[in-house]
């Protein structure tokens, strides 16, 4: 795919690697759709975008939410008169232990709340926008890509029972889409980032950092950009369909 002239949405572009990817397409002369919940971080994004000369415009939208998802991606396609690329990014951390106890004593438990919020925003979510980018891809009639964003955690993480599960689930349902939507011209894959430089690890303690890095044969985190950069060769490479693409500096669980 030529991306000049493309459109392209990222949901969580607000900050971190969804920003990032927003850039990043934009620089190589896509306009942008970026959706989020932040709308000043929004617009922080949008400004970047637009600096390349591109068309840019934000959407607030809780993927979580179906109306919202329906309503958000028919009027960017109103806006813009296409989709070409849907990137799939937004997702939320609520990390706890399946239960937590001490000498035989139950101390806490993960909440229905901590499991529930998670599914909803990162697998839930992830399917309405797909599910909404197909239908207008088709109707369009120029085919297009899907490309979700999983996580090394997909494999099982510790304390990540909600999170892991949602990653695995975004991607068996790539390998779904690649298989169905083929007939229409429409391609599905998907990036499983390690850990890497955002504001979410920033906040974590140097040491328990220290700590998660020393598994890393590249002993480091990797950067927002080289995560893009993958997504930009998935939406460039027409031969790249139902798999997922792992960037993750040689990591294993």
């Amino acid at each position: 795919m030529d991306l000049k002239g493309k459109l392209v949405a990222v949901t969580g572009a607000g900050r971190g690697i969804g920003r990032v990817m927003a850039h990043a397409f934009a620089a190589r002369g896509a306009d942008v759709a970026l959706l989020d919940l932040d709308e000043p971080a929004l617009q922080d994004g949008l400004a970047q975008c637009t600096r390349a000369g591109v068309q840019a415009r934000v959407y607030r939208c809780n993927v979580a939410r179906e109306n919202e998802v329906v309503q958000t991606l028919a009027t960017i396609v109103e806006d813009f008169g296409r989709l070409d690329v849907m990137i799939n990014n937004a997702g939320i951390l609520k990390d706890a232990l399946l239960i937590k106890a001490e000498n035989g004593k139950i101390l806490n438990k993960m909440s229905l709340e901590q499991w529930q919020t998670v599914i909803d925003v990162n697998l839930t979510g992830v399917f309405l926008c797909g599910r909404e980018a197909a239908h207008h891809m088709v109707q369009l009639g120029n085919g297009g890509v899907i490309i979700n964003v999983s996580s090394i955690s997909r494999a099982g993480n510790k304390g990540q029972s909600n999170y892991s599960a949602a990653k695995a689930g975004v991607a068996a349902m790539t390998v779904c889409w690649a298989k169905e939507l083929a007939r229409y011209g429409i391609r599905a894959a998907a990036i499983a980032p390690g850990f890497t430089e955002t504001e979410i690890l920033q906040a974590m303690k140097p040491e328990v950092l220290q700590k998660a890095l020393q598994p890393v044969p590249l002993q480091r985190l990797g950067k927002p950009e080289e995560i893009a950069h993958g997504a930009i060769f998935i939406a460039e490479n027409d031969f790249f369909t139902g798999r997922t693409l792992e960037l993750d500096g040689g990591l294993r669980f």
